[in-house]
């Protein structure tokens, strides 16, 4: 099935090129940007496009994809911008980055951080609720083999669950890989939802209901900062072990907390060699995470379009983004808005 969804993804990816109309020669050729499925990474896509097409009249467009097959596309400049990039987590990236095919550019949100959470009522317990505390000496990864009853799975009761990312993103491969290395996968359920969106409704649903929950998780996301969560310890980090983690074929994969994150623009050469405003722009951009966390929560929230949550940010916030432009470019996406 995992195979078959990944494979499924890049057929999607590889259609959404051939499908797509043809340019005219007079016509402007657009900047594609991959069409990235996390609230994070599709606000700040929708962000970069607004500012791209208005301040800068560079014509845009968007082509869907998992994040592996996107990376693929990037390297081949298939597509030319992906605006969250978690560099350095992908072996698809780190070779292309490594071959000169693509590059990150700024770092786009500075204490971002990715783990595997609980609900704090799950260690703490929540007198308000009437919660009693079910796994109170639970406070890393190593302690997780004697709470499996605690997350039991529905449809396999000898084992918990655990809520692994969707298939086809760079995270669950790390994840599937944690699951062996901290001795967990024959005592957990390596349960992958189909899309972030599933995996943030599972989530909500078990702790709307008080129920016990064991999932992988980042910031910046609007679920982070609606709810009290506890991250469970990792060993250090460390780069050999690293690399075991990111390889879905090693047989031996070694514990670590995850690559600190940098969360870069990742465009492909062709497009830094032949956009050197745009490339500047880039370099600038920086969303303050408790900022963007609260935009993101609102804009979950009220269900909105990232395309209409890009505009109301750009609205409410021209003191974060006119650092990133120039005068002119700021004085033209002014009039856009």
């Amino acid at each position: 099935m995992t195979h078959l969804k990944k494979w499924l993804g890049s057929l999607l990816l590889t259609l959404g090129l051939l499908s797509h109309p043809a340019w005219a020669d007079d016509s402007p050729t657009p900047v594609y940007f991959g069409n990235l499925t996390w609230e994070s990474g599709s606000l700040i896509t929708e962000v970069l496009r607004f500012i791209t097409e208005k301040g800068y009249g560079v014509a845009t467009d968007t082509l869907p994809g998992s994040t592996v097959s996107l990376e693929a596309a990037l390297a081949k400049n298939d597509i030319q911008v992906i605006a969250e990039e978690w560099a350095g987590r992908s072996p698809v990236w780190n070779q292309a980055e490594a071959e000169g095919k693509v590059f990150g550019l700024g770092d786009i949100v500075k204490n971002a951080s990715e783990g595997w959470w609980v609900p704090e009522y799950v260690v703490k317990g929540d007198p308000e609720k009437g919660i009693k505390a079910m796994a109170p000496d639970l406070k890393s990864v190593a302690d997780l083999s004697r709470y499996k009853e605690v997350f039991r799975d529905q449809e396999d009761p000898t084992r918990g669950r655990f809520l692994n990312s969707p298939s086809g993103w760079t995270s669950e491969t790390v994840n599937s890989q944690k699951l062996k290395a901290y001795g967990l996968d024959s005592d957990f359920v390596n349960f992958r939802t189909g899309s972030g969106a599933a995996l943030d409704a599972e989530i909500s649903s078990s702790i709307k209901r008080g129920k016990p929950v064991l999932f992988y998780y980042w910031s910046p996301t609007p679920l982070i900062g609606r709810y009290k969560l506890i991250k469970l310890d990792e060993p250090p980090f460390d780069a050999e072990a690293w690399k075991t983690l990111t390889d879905a074929g090693n047989p031996t994969p070694k514990g670590t907390r995850s690559l600190p994150a940098k969360l870069a623009i990742g465009v492909s050469a062709p497009f830094k060699a032949q956009h050197p405003q745009l490339v500047e722009f880039f370099e600038k951009v920086d969303f303050p995470i408790d900022l963007l966390n609260r935009t993101l929560a609102q804009m979950s929230e009220k269900r909105t379009e990232p395309d209409k949550a890009a505009e109301a940010f750009l609205r409410e916030q021209p003191q974060v983004w006119q650092a990133w432009v120039t005068p002119q470019a700021a004085e033209k996406i002014k009039a856009a808005l």
